[in-house]
């Protein structure tokens, strides 16, 4: 989950959780900062007001957002029209323009009602949506590169996402042995929890049933066994992720990671490689390594892998387990190790793994992927990645329903996926549809199941506490789940 993505998808409940005061000051931040920099806020006169029932957004789902670009491939784009509750508009007609730039193109249009539309004469793919949802089909051309999809309705949200052609090329490993994913001993139903430090310095505690406890034993207590803590290289940079403060820096992970292991959880590290967020509409590279050619790169991942888990060892807080990047389905620290670019990419994983491992052997390795319901584009980077055999144990998936389908497809996903790859398989970040995630989560087949992180519950849009740190009925879940599924 990026920050981007977090603040679009809190556009359709803030107006219910500013009059509430959920999200105190930061609210105003959010939408100050959506209505200056999202691109989708051009024209926002004349917007509905966000009742149910009424056309607020036109969401997409690309089921692909890696293709091959041998002028033949395709993906299918889902549309629905959404009020402000994220529920399809089954009376919407809305009439919505359809654009493809770069390298691809709309082949056709798949409505609702049957109707296959086909390449207009004027050019202009421009249709009603009966019913409030339709299937865009769109297909690469011979040359790599990016795809921008646009879908615009008047005074409706847009929806938009990035799609890469890619030439695949052949495959070299980065190393010649073998390597046996290790089998993780017991289930995770874990919590990225990353902002504590910051909610806590604004002075925020936080309780349960009227009790003052840390964030960390109220989740341990409803059943909570892991914790997941994002890192970033220099976050105090003037376009780090947390300017002059240097939250999710080394220093704050080491205090957090003390206050992991004294509760007797244990501990995820998420390295982003940025000294910002990572997710696959952005891999920046850290400002210390710019400019770095490829050997230099390498290095520096390797290097910078190295002393925080060495010095997380020394304090005696060693991860339990690793991301090497963050949702890294299109690469990272890019443009070098862009998903155009499968070698170089491997060998930025492998540095980081190999760094893990020159500290802690024993470390859990995972790779994660933003594509919970989007089988065929988890296979295409798995595929890749077993090719230039990278050593990893556990798939991690990213599911927000938005982007990433139904539960149905979230399911399939995971069950394919375990029957196809030695890897376990999680998912490493969600929030909505708590019970049903974890259900599925939880009864992957062929002995395949780890477990779940849920993203940030203590201040993202489903979070288990108000703004005043007292616990609400979400957090209830939990207690179920881990007994339904003998969490220890």
């Amino acid at each position: 989950m990026s920050i981007l993505q977090f603040i679009y998808t809190l556009v359709s409940p803030i107006i219910k959780a500013m009059k509430k005061c959920i999200f105190g000051s930061i609210a105003g931040i959010i939408v100050l900062t959506l209505l200056i920099f999202s691109p989708t806020a051009t024209k926002a006169q004349g917007r509905p007001s966000g009742k149910p029932g009424q056309p607020f957004e036109v969401q997409i789902t690309p089921y692909r957002t890696t293709m091959k670009a041998d002028g033949k491939d395709t993906a299918v784009i889902a549309v629905n029209i959404i009020d402000n509750e994220g529920k399809t508009v089954t009376t919407a007609d809305n009439m919505v323009t359809f654009t493809a730039i770069g390298k691809g193109k709309i082949i056709s249009i798949r409505k609702g009602d049957n109707t296959v539309m086909t390449a207009p004469d004027n050019g202009t793919w421009k249709t009603h949506v009966y019913n409030g949802t339709c299937q865009v089909i769109v297909q690469t051309t011979t040359e790599r590169g990016a795809i921008k999809f646009e879908a615009k309705a008047d005074s409706l949200w847009t929806g938009s996402t990035d799609i890469q052609a890619v030439w695949p090329g052949i495959a070299h490993p980065v190393t010649t042995k073998n390597y046996k994913p290790k089998k993780v001993k017991g289930e995770v139903l874990g919590a990225d929890i990353s902002f504590l430090p910051e909610l806590e310095s604004r002075g925020i505690k936080f309780s349960d049933n009227g009790v003052e406890k840390d964030a960390i034993q109220i989740l341990k207590e409803h059943g909570f066994n892991y914790i997941r803590l994002r890192i970033f290289n220099d976050p105090a940079e003037p376009k780090g992720y947390s300017p002059g403060k240097g939250f999710c820096d080394l220093e704050h992970t080491k205090a957090m990671a003390k206050r992991i292991k004294a509760a007797g959880m244990k501990f995820l590290l998420d390295f982003h490689y940025s000294d910002t967020w990572a997710d696959p509409g952005k891999q920046f590279k850290p400002a210390a390594w710019v400019g770095e050619d490829f050997p230099a790169l390498k290095k520096s991942i390797h290097d910078f892998t190295v002393k925080v888990m060495q010095e997380l060892k020394d304090q005696g807080t060693t991860p339990d387990m690793v991301q090497v990047g963050n949702e890294i389905n299109h690469g990272m620290l890019w443009p070098d190790g862009a998903i155009n670019n499968l070698d170089t990419l491997a060998q930025f994983f492998y540095a980081g793994i190999t760094g893990v491992k020159e500290v802690s052997p024993s470390t859990t390795i995972m790779l994660h992927i933003a594509l919970g319901g989007q089988n065929t584009e988890s296979r295409f980077f798995l595929d890749a990645m077993a090719e230039r055999k990278v050593p990893f144990d556990v798939i991690g998936l990213s599911y927000y329903p938005k982007w990433h389908g139904t539960l149905t497809d979230l399911k399939n996903n995971m069950a394919d996926l375990a029957q196809r790859y030695p890897q376990q398989v999680m998912v490493a970040e969600y929030t909505q549809l708590k019970r049903e995630v974890n259900d599925i989560a939880f009864t992957v087949p062929n002995g395949k199941a780890l477990g779940t992180f849920i993203w940030e519950p203590l201040n993202t849009w489903e979070q288990f506490f108000d703004k005043d740190g007292k616990t609400n009925a979400l957090i209830n879940v939990y207690p179920d789940v881990a007994k339904k599924y003998n969490i220890k």
